[in-house]
């Protein structure tokens, strides 16, 4: 399929998402490349849908300044979100947890702030694209979501069935710039104490966390 054609559907799911009777919506943003694109829909159909972003303390320097700079060029409802503790007090408390139990500092740093403010929303829109990874190939356009307190969610991907080169193809068709750590190799880009560049050219994910998991845990549901 070309990519006119991609756009087209994905305007017209986030269209059809937006126009019903879901409630709500929000959209989480790594500020990756499918996420500026997602952005760049969404914003075209809802300017002031809110933007939700993972503040956890960890983040490139480049990453920060990059997501300043697409604010202001999209006009951003930005939304912050901060852990309860701060990475100085969680590393008195509990030490390097990013060396030493990441999963359990993606869950206090990325999952629990999250997961509180989706409470707030009844359809999250995500970036998320099936051939990014395995644990990804399942994604469809739109996915029930549940929260661990119960509350049931829309989740929307419109990009599902986009591949990197279309991602690629959209933001210089749009003229959007990307976050400069590609130019350096990276191919997926997180906290920077867990992302280095990858070590499998067929798997742009092989970089995060030292090869010991692909996932943070924001898009896994309750069980």
């Amino acid at each position: 399929m070309v990519l006119e054609a991609k756009v087209a559907e994905a305007k017209q799911a986030i269209h059809e998402v937006l126009e019903g009777s879901w409630g709500e919506p929000c959209v989480t943003s790594s500020f990756q490349a499918e996420a500026v694109v997602l952005l760049d829909l969404l914003t075209g159909e809802r300017p002031d849908i809110p933007v939700l972003f993972l503040d956890t303390g960890y983040h490139f320097a480049e990453t920060l300044a990059y997501r300043d700079r697409m604010v202001r060029r999209l006009g951003l409802n930005l939304r912050n979100l901060t852990p309860r503790l701060t990475v100085e007090a969680q590393e008195e408390q509990f030490g390097i947890l990013h060396q030493e139990a990441p999963d359990r500092c993606c869950a206090m740093r990325k999952v629990e702030p999250l997961f509180a403010a989706l409470g707030e929303y009844q359809v999250w829109f995500a970036g998320l694209r099936r051939d990014q990874s395995a644990t990804r190939a399942g994604v469809r356009v739109r996915n029930d979501f549940r929260l661990p307190g119960g509350k049931q969610l829309l989740k929307v991907c419109p990009l599902a069935d986009w591949t990197a080169r279309d991602v690629w193809d959209y933001l210089q068709e749009r003229q959007l710039p990307l976050l400069p750590l590609y130019a350096r190799g990276y191919t997926s880009i997180g906290c920077e104490p867990c992302t280095a560049l990858p070590f499998d050219a067929n798997d742009a994910r092989s970089g995060r966390w030292g090869g010991k998991k692909v996932e943070c845990g924001i898009h896994i549901g309750a069980s």
